[in-house]
């Protein structure tokens, strides 16, 4: 069996397994998810969720973040860790986006990382979710994981995103991203793989 043909199959044993494969970000626009996803940087998505309302609710265009104090912005994020680079980079995005881009949050990955703050993982995440073009957001989850799996031999996030690219089916790569996300989460965790409940014994490397 190919490594294409194992990362077929256990895209199709995680689709059984979380049928709902949607970003744990709570976000009602392209800009918010951008500045959602950037704090979720070192912190997890659940504090991000319990932050971004106020956040939400005060800041509602791009001209209120570029005008806005950056000291208020780092009050409201504070809970999120490193709040000064963040609320400077919430700014920043939201002045490019507006006197660059139009107003509109990019659809590629280059114009997106050209933005103040934005890497390849905040990028993909924007083109998939937002877009629905094929990406893949290469977390700590998903890095973990699909090293556990023999899917990719590297923790360098640009190279799991590019090896993933070259097995992964086009139309399934975002989903599949999400899923490792739940699945790293529920069954194998950063302090153990729960090999003997998971739905990829077959295929995983770490059993076969």
């Amino acid at each position: 069996m190919t490594k294409k043909e194992r990362a077929r199959l256990i895209v199709d044993e995680l689709k059984k397994e979380y049928p709902d494969a949607v970003c744990s970000l709570v976000a009602e626009n392209p800009f918010e998810l951008l500045v959602a996803t950037r704090l979720s940087a070192q912190c997890t998505d659940a504090r991000v969720n319990l932050v971004t309302p106020a956040l939400f609710e005060k800041y509602r265009t791009l001209d209120d973040y570029v005008n806005a104090d950056v000291k208020d912005i780092e009050e409201i994020i504070h809970s999120c860790g490193f709040y000064h680079g963040k609320a400077r980079d919430i700014i920043e995005m939201a002045r490019g986006v507006r006197d660059r881009f139009n107003g509109v949050v990019p659809d590629n990955i280059e114009d997106l990382t050209s933005l103040q703050g934005v890497g390849r993982k905040t990028a993909n995440l924007i083109v998939g979710d937002v877009y629905g073009k094929p990406a893949v957001v290469a977390d700590t989850h998903l890095i973990r994981l699909t090293n556990r799996m023999g899917l990719v031999s590297t923790k360098d996030p640009k190279k799991v995103e590019m090896e993933l690219k070259k097995i992964l089916p086009p139309e399934e790569s975002n989903d599949f991203c999400h899923r490792a996300v739940l699945h790293g989460r529920a069954t194998c965790t950063a302090r153990k793989a729960n090999c003997e409940n998971c739905c990829l014994n077959e295929y995983c490397k770490k059993i076969i």
